[in-house]
């Protein structure tokens, strides 16, 4: 029974990794739509940059493809090049300033796995090298907030997404998607 419920969950997760590589190039488009700026609802806005590395793939299992982009921000014309052959965004490094925080990570868009956090730098968490147990218990305190801003900030985004993808709007969305590929791309 495990293994049938398992097979399924697994098969489920191939099936679904397609919405994960979608937020990823929406949340890209996103970012550049207004320089950088994205309005999260009851926040305000927040500034959301695409760093010098992604991963896009295309195929699946043997017959898969993966292509490594790095390199400044305008290096990035390889990344759209690939969009624009139908390649996939599986990963990036993105950056979020929010609320005078700073957040670095890697956003593995498949299973929307969090990789390679760099959590924003504050005075309790520079002052990790506190022997006062009060003083190592709010700095641990401090480090689970500022995750957990982070995750609710990508659900937000996430959410965000969701709510136009399954709306009438996503094919309006999905046309200016593509006028940003085409536009952008660099044939090589």
């Amino acid at each position: 029974m495990w293994h049938i419920l398992h097979m399924d969950l697994v098969d489920l997760i191939a099936e679904k990794r397609f919405l994960g590589q979608e937020f990823l190039t929406w949340l890209w488009w996103k970012s550049e739509e207004r320089g950088g700026s994205i309005e999260l609802p009851g926040d305000g806005d927040i500034t959301v940059v695409f760093e010098k590395h992604m991963l896009l793939e295309s195929g699946e299992g043997e017959s898969s493809e993966k292509i490594i982009c790095t390199g400044l921000q305008a290096e990035l014309q390889e990344a759209r090049t690939g969009l624009q052959m139908g390649k996939k965004l599986e990963q990036a490094r993105i950056l979020i300033n929010h609320s005078n925080y700073e957040y670095s990570f890697t956003l593995a868009g498949a299973l929307m796995e969090f990789r390679n956090v760099r959590l924003p730098k504050t005075e309790a968490t520079e002052n990790d090298k506190g022997e006062n147990p009060e003083e190592v218990e709010g700095m641990i305190l401090e480090r689970i907030y500022l995750f957990e801003e982070l995750i609710r900030v990508v659900n937000t985004l996430f959410k965000m997404f969701l709510v136009v993808r399954v709306s009438a709007e996503w094919r309006e969305e999905l046309s200016k998607i593509r006028n940003w590929v085409e536009k952008s791309a660099v044939v090589v």
